[in-house]
């Protein structure tokens, strides 16, 4: 939707989910030194500012990365992509998805990124232009559609749509659908809420029974703040790198501490 601005959620418990596997993922795709795809639908601004009036006017970042960054080595993916970015950009800078994957492919990688917001697709332009990211104003659904299957072959796409509409969640398991049957060697990641009244449960429902291979991890953690009404984060991954289902239970065990 065009009403969403992630700058209000950056570095919340939920990215750091997200991010941190999406980290670790390009980071064992990188050790082939064949070239990888990477396209993201719906890429936000690609950098934040977590001092800034929108974080600070949900203070979910605190509760997120704020108290989490602690728990990363400084080797893990995540950290040294955060560590990079905040080198460059300041101490309260966040790298959204398209950051940290510029971070951490090669210069023989493909970036695909479309945003449709026109102001976070102006931040997006200019702050990857120095990664040789392409980055497109038009829907993410139609650019995966238009690109796949990409060259090379190899990659991984990142979808994480804003969930404000019923659509969202109808429509997402018939276009991974066509997407995988199109890529199917392509690792393909599917963000997702977990909200009180469960309205992802028929979309997973749906999605587990197409992709029975796939991996799902979710995380749980106490809403933001008082009705808030999301209480967790979960990944949907089609064709998971190796050691991705162990890494994922090693940063729920990390993250223990978001629950209480």
């Amino acid at each position: 939707m065009l009403s969403y601005q992630h700058g209000y959620h950056a570095g919340n418990a939920a990215d750091v989910h997200k991010h941190a596997l999406l980290a670790a993922m390009l980071d064992y795709m990188t050790r082939k030194p064949k070239p990888l795809f990477y396209l993201e639908t719906h890429a936000g601004r690609g950098l934040y500012d977590l001092a800034g009036e929108q974080a600070r006017k949900t203070g979910e970042a605190e509760q997120g990365i704020g108290r989490m960054a602690a728990r990363f080595a400084p080797d893990h993916p995540y950290a040294r992509a955060l560590a990079s970015v905040r080198g460059e950009h300041g101490a309260t800078a966040y790298p959204g998805s398209p950051m940290i994957a510029a971070h951490l492919l090669r210069e023989t990688d493909v970036l695909h990124l479309a945003e449709r917001h026109p102001a976070e697709h102006a931040v997006l332009a200019a702050v990857m232009r120095p990664h040789r990211a392409r980055v497109h104003f038009r829907d993410g659904f139609e650019l995966a559609q238009a690109l796949t299957p990409p060259e090379p072959r190899r990659g991984l796409m990142l979808v994480d749509p804003s969930y404000e509409t019923a659509e969202d969640y109808a429509n997402m398991a018939p276009f991974l659908r066509r997407i995988a049957r199109k890529w199917n060697v392509g690792v393909i990641v599917l963000w997702y809420p977990l909200l009180a009244d469960a309205r992802h449960a028929a979309m997973l429902g749906a999605l587990e029974e197409a992709h029975p291979g796939a991996l799902r991890h979710e995380m749980r953690f106490p809403p933001a703040r008082p009705g808030h009404g999301m209480i967790g984060s979960g990944l949907f991954v089609i064709n998971p790198p190796f050691g991705l289902e162990a890494e994922a239970a090693r940063l729920a065990r990390q993250c223990a501490a978001l629950s209480h």
